[in-house]
C-alpha cells in the first residue's frame, strides 16, 4: 500500500496497514504505526513519530529541523498521537536541546496551514484550525480550541477548555476553561457552551465562575489568588486544574 513513487528508507519502521501517497518522502528515523494514512506530496523527516490510526493528509511536513539559531543537530523527535489528523500544508517541527521533543496528543484535528515549531506540546483533544501559529516552546493543555489564524507568542500556555477567537494574538498565558477574544487578547468569560458539551454540570460551572471571581475581580495577585482558591475550593478536582495552572504561568495570565 506504498505507491511506487512515494522515496521510502530502508531504515524508517512501517506498521501493518498503512497507506503511503504519491511522491511522499518517508526519511530515516521515522516510525509510523499500524493503520496510518499518509497522503500525496508529504514529508515525514527523521525523528517522526506517527501513533496508530493517525491520518496525514497532501502535502504536510513533520518533523523537519527546528526554525531555531540554537539548534545544533541534536537528534530530537515530533511525536503524534494516535488517531489525530493532520490536514493539508501544515507544518510541525521536531524538538531542540530544550525538551528534544514536539509532542500533539491523541485525538486532535491540525487543520491546513497549521504551523507548531519546535518543543512545543499540544494535549489530547484538541482543535486547530486553519492558520494557527504556533512558536516554539508554548503549550495548549487537553480540550481546547484555537479558532482560525490565532498567533501564539513563544513560551505561552493555554490551558485545557479554553475557547480562543479567531485572529487572537496569545502573548501571556491563557488559565482553563476560558473563552478568549479581542485585540489586545482579554477574558471575556468561561467557555460554557464548551463545558456543556464536555458534561460540565450547571453546579460545576458555577463553581468554576466563583473561583475566577476570586482571580480577576478580588484585585488578588496571582500568587495571592491561589492561596485563597485552594482555601475555599479545597478538594475540587475541576478547581485545582486553575491553581495548578497559575502556579505554572511565568508570562503572567491574560488580563
Amino acid at each position: 500500500m506504498i505507491h511506487n513513487t512515494a522515496i521510502v528508507s530502508s531504515k524508517a519502521k512501517i506498521g501493518s496497514n498503512v497507506e503511503i501517497g504519491p511522491f511522499t518522502i518517508v526519511e530515516e528515523n521515522v516510525i509510523i504505526a499500524d493503520n496510518c494514512r499518509i497522503g500525496a506530496h508529504v514529508t515525514l523527516a527523521s525523528g517522526t513519530r506517527l501513533s496508530k490510526d493517525v491520518q496525514i493528509y497532501n502535502g504536510a511536513v513533520l518533523g523537519t529541523v527546528p526554525q531555531d539559531l540554537k539548534f545544533s543537530g541534536e537528534e530530537t523527535t515530533l511525536e503524534i498521537g494516535e488517531r489525530t489528523v493532520i490536514r493539508e500544508y501544515a507544518f510541525l517541527n521536531r524538538g531542540t536541546k530544550y525538551s528534544y521533543k514536539t509532542v500533539v496528543g491523541k485525538d486532535c484535528f491540525i487543520m491546513a496551514f497549521v504551523h507548531i515549531a519546535h518543543d512545543c506540546v499540544v494535549g489530547d483533544g484538541c482543535i486547530l484550525a486553519n492558520g494557527v501559529q504556533i512558536a516554539g516552546h508554548c503549550t495548549v493543555d487537553a480540550n481546547t480550541i484555537l479558532s482560525g489564524h490565532v498567533l501564539m507568542h513563544q513560551f505561552t500556555q493555554v490551558g485545557s477548555y479554553c475557547m480562543i477567537e479567531g485572529g487572537a494574538k496569545i502573548k501571556r498565558d491563557v488559565p482553563p476553561y476560558l473563552m478568549i477574544a479581542g485585540e489586545p487578547a482579554r477574558f471575556s468569560g468561561l467557555n460554557k457552551v464548551g463545558l456543556k458539551r464536555r458534561g460540565y454540570t450547571d453546579d460545576e460551572i458555577q463553581m468554576l465562575s466563583d473561583a475566577y471571581r476570586i482571580v480577576y475581580r478580588s484585585g488578588f495577585k496571582a500568587e495571592d489568588a491561589v492561596v485563597k482558591l485552594e482555601a475555599e475550593f479545597e478538594g475540587k478536582e475541576k478547581v485545582a486544574l486553575i491553581t495548578e495552572f497559575l502556579k505554572r504561568s511565568k508570562r503572567g495570565i491574560v488580563r
